[in-house]
């Protein structure tokens, strides 16, 4: 929708700046703008452009209701999750989406097993490497790869792992995927300690 009222934008003389993506303060002029007296080909296009421009602010508007929702209901049910670096309120959910209830998930192998980190070997000789493995759920899979991505920015710690394992002789995938093999076993971790397994549902296992 924002790309559309972009190129509409862009493509007539309406008074924008459209060289770039809209900016949402260009986004509510347009939004807020009235009829005049214009040709009826630049009317006709103006009018799309409110139009359109009234839907975005309208989604954005939905989507910062849904985000303050799933804020809420992320600090309600695991407020732990949103003290780990790198996580925020939507990967939180995605990952509490999947993991359920406490028993669920039995172990962190069958956590990573489901987020498709588990690591499948792909050695030759003697060189040890693990290729990617494409299985498993992947809106969670994503969700961790999320985390990583964050923690290579604005973690020294992960950026300290990273220069040492580069200084090693290993590629960023693999890196990238040892570090997504990480973040799965500590948020597993961080879930099992927060919420243990019934002492009942642990004695019927």
């Amino acid at each position: 929708m924002h790309q559309r009222a972009t190129a509409l934008v862009r493509s007539h003389d309406l008074g924008i700046d459209a060289r770039k993506s809209l900016t949402s303060q260009q986004i509510a002029t347009i939004a807020g703008w009235r009829r005049r007296e214009e040709p009826f080909g630049v009317a006709t296009a103006r009018a799309e452009a409110v139009r359109l421009a009234k839907r975005v602010v309208s989604l954005d508007e939905e989507l910062a209701e849904n985000r303050a929702t799933i804020t809420n209901l992320v600090a309600v049910e695991a407020p732990e999750l949103l003290e780990q670096h790198g996580v925020g309120a939507i990967t939180a959910a995605v990952v509490l989406t999947v993991w359920s209830h406490p028993g669920r998930i039995r172990s962190e192998a069958a956590f990573a097993q489901i987020a498709g980190a588990a690591p499948i070997p792909a050695s030759s000789g003697n060189t040890v490497r693990h290729r990617l493995n494409r299985g498993g759920d992947r809106q969670l899979n994503r969700a961790l790869n999320t985390i990583v991505l964050t923690r290579m920015r604005t973690d020294p710690n992960t950026r300290a792992y990273i220069e040492r394992r580069l200084a090693e002789g290993k590629r960023t995938k693999e890196i990238r995927r040892c570090l997504k093999r990480y973040v799965g076993r500590q948020i597993f971790r961080t879930l099992a300690a927060a919420h243990p397994v019934p002492e009942v549902l642990a004695s019927a296992a």
